[in-house]
């Protein structure tokens, strides 16, 4: 009897390493497969592909299947690092790691694996995927260990691609994989995990922008008008950004709403046109919490949009899910109502929608209202 081939994601990490262990003690024929998406940096301190493909390597080694290593460095130059960088031009902060997974590691690397003869691929995120009898559609479920839930990241995932797809650590706790790669005797064991983006590694963030966008200065000003400071270029600030503002000593005139004279600031808007950066005091200030956002590029992963109704989101990863009301909208569009209003909801971020455990998919959020 031929064994089903199935082709895991081996990044170096000790969750994908796992990943590959259980399908094979499930009884999978199992190749492994290391993904290299970034060459910008091979010789520079921060970049840890060298060293991940070898940790990856050993663990093939001990688990005894073959691994291979491709380079998708130029389909995520051009589908997911080049979208990065217009976002963050436009004034926008982008989340490169769901455009990777939509555009490279269920995409490219899916295609490739296909190509190898494989019926399915399998990564080691914390996710699970099932066929509902019901509706003969496969859904995207939360992981079960809900401290590492990644179906955020998974969202834009579509049926052909959870069709072909195996999360096998998504049943498990993060504590059980480490206790399992230890009995096994993984080399990686006690690996920490990666953080970051996979392209900036943990060197600082403004720095590596600097590299692609252009600095304009400008004016950091409080809500009374009053300018407070100067911004190295709106680019380099995100929606809630309390630290690298520059402005610490500057206390407010009088109290303000949501904030006193020893409150710390925060990024509460950004104006692109006048390219003025607006701050407020206070984590709890009016212009931080927004009670709806609409939300553009949905992508759903049953094919259709659910219908209008409660549910809830997330605006942000590791954020708890906040109750909401669905509204009907165009194709590709949506917007959400809040029981709660939501704090530095961000453009270019994603507003990802659930029923229960089940992830139904979701947008980039294009705006977010402010309470009055």
């Amino acid at each position: 009897m031929t064994l089903q081939r199935v082709v895991v994601g081996l990044s170096g990490g000790v969750d994908s390493a796992v990943t590959a262990y259980l399908l094979k003690q499930q009884g999978y024929e199992v190749v492994g497969i290391f993904m290299k998406n970034w060459e910008d940096d091979d010789d520079s301190e921060y970049c840890s592909s060298n060293i991940d493909f070898v940790d990856a390597a050993a663990v093939a080694d001990v688990l005894g299947i073959e691994i291979e290593h491709v380079n998708f460095a130029s389909d995520y130059k051009d589908r997911v690092f080049a979208e990065f960088v217009r976002e963050y031009q436009a004034g926008r902060t982008p989340n490169p790691d769901i455009l990777c997974n939509a555009e490279i590691k269920f995409k490219s690397f899916l295609d490739h694996a296909m190509r190898l003869g494989a019926e399915k691929i399998a990564t080691g995120h914390y996710a699970r995927v099932r066929l509902n009898p019901n509706t003969g559609r496969h859904e995207l479920l939360k992981g079960l260990d809900e401290s590492k839930d990644q179906s955020y990241f998974l969202h834009r995932l579509n049926q052909a691609q959870l069709s072909k797809t195996l999360f096998p650590i998504g049943e498990l706790h993060k504590t059980e994989v480490r206790r399992i790669a230890e009995e096994i005797g993984l080399p990686n064991a006690k690996k920490k995990d990666s953080t970051g983006i996979c392209f900036i590694g943990e060197r600082p963030f403004r720095e590596f922008l600097n590299r692609y966008i252009a600095k304009e200065p400008g004016p950091i000003k409080d809500p009374t008008g009053r300018t407070i400071g100067r911004h190295v270029g709106l680019s380099f600030y995100t929606l809630g950004q309390r630290q690298g503002l520059g402005i610490g000593g500057i206390k407010s005139k009088g109290a303000q709403r949501g904030g006193g004279e020893h409150t710390p600031w925060f990024v509460a808007r950004k104006d692109m046109e006048k390219n003025i950066l607006w701050v407020v005091q206070g984590h709890d200030h009016p212009w931080l919490l927004s009670p709806q956002l609409q939300a553009a590029d949905a992508s759903w992963c049953a094919g259709v949009a659910p219908a209008p109704g409660a549910y809830a989101a997330k605006t942000r990863y590791r954020q708890s899910d906040a109750a909401c009301t669905l509204q009907a909208a165009p194709e590709k569009e949506f917007a959400l109502d809040f029981s709660q209003a939501q704090w530095a909801v961000t453009p270019g971020q994603s507003a990802v929608l659930y029923d229960g455990e089940v992830c139904l998919g979701g947008g980039v959020i294009a705006h977010a209202s402010a309470l009055p």
